[in-house]
């Protein structure tokens, strides 16, 4: 059965961000969040942390086990809002940073059975960084990457962004075949629905086409809002989800609007429907 999720942003820097949710990562913050997640009916929240150094681990885990959620996937893309860090930089020190900031977020969310995000932290390739060189990078980094993550019986998954934040891959047929081909077995792709709006000539095609590679799913609508509010029809993707026998998370990542509650409410409902059905 596939479970539903909503983000909580505890990075300052990511305010403007499409995440339903922004706190500060204290007690208060995070129980505050993940209450209205609870009382809304999901079963748990994907966290975006600063660092793993500020992972708020006793206070996520209080505020899971009070509200009886589960901790759905916890991004990275902190490393690149905050440091700018990215896998395929030219310079080579500042990649390493990347994997090592990337391994730690890693560490973090395996303590608690979820799998970590890389997303805006593939980076692109640009400068003396050719497109062929970049991606022998990203594939390197992805395999150790993966690797790391399956010490704790983790997949990592790999997000393909759209056209205007990477260069690398924006499309799932392309990304899947990337990874089958380059030693990535322990990666699976994050299937965003408002990037795929952008990319994809049929969404629920791509998401046949990508199968059993599919490990996660960023629930938004056309303009990023909760679904219902843009142009996508859900139906056709929740029937291909449901073709390729796929269970994981469908997780809100969206902008707060017109409020954090009314966008984590109308997630909430128009998740819920499918799985009622």
């Amino acid at each position: 059965m596939m479970k539903s999720a909503v983000t909580i942003c505890l990075v300052p820097e990511a305010k403007q961000g499409p995440f339903v949710f922004h706190c500060d990562p204290t007690a208060a913050g995070l129980q505050e969040s993940c209450r209205i997640a609870a009382e809304l009916g999901f079963h748990g929240v994907e966290v975006f942390p600063e660092s793993a150094e500020a992972f708020p681990r006793e206070h996520l885990m209080r505020s899971l086990a009070t509200h009886h959620l589960s901790l759905a996937a916890v991004g990275t893309g902190a490393g690149w809002v905050k440091h700018k860090l990215h896998m395929c930089h030219a310079d080579s020190q500042l990649r390493s940073q990347a994997r090592a900031f990337i391994a730690g977020i890693i560490d973090r969310a395996g303590e608690f059975g979820a799998p970590a995000i890389v997303g805006s932290m593939q980076g692109r390739f640009e400068g003396n960084i050719s497109r062929d060189t970049g991606l022998n990078i990203l594939a390197d980094a992805l395999a150790s990457l993966g690797d790391h993550a399956s010490r704790h019986g983790q997949v990592l998954l790999y997000e393909p962004l759209n056209r205007y934040e990477t260069n690398l891959f924006t499309q799932q047929a392309e990304a899947a075949t990337f990874l089958q081909s380059r030693d990535c077995g322990n990666v699976r792709l994050l299937c965003d629905l408002f990037h795929m709006n952008i990319e994809e000539a049929d969404s629920a095609r791509a998401i046949l086409e990508a199968g059993s590679l599919v490990g996660h799913i960023h629930w938004a609508d056309s303009n990023r809002w909760a679904m219902g509010r843009g142009q996508t029809n859900p139906n056709p993707i929740i029937a291909a989800l449901s073709s390729i026998g796929y269970d994981g998370y469908l997780s809100a990542e969206i902008f707060p609007r017109p409020t954090a509650t009314e966008a984590a409410r109308q997630s909430a409902e128009s998740m819920h429907r499918f799985f009622s059905q």
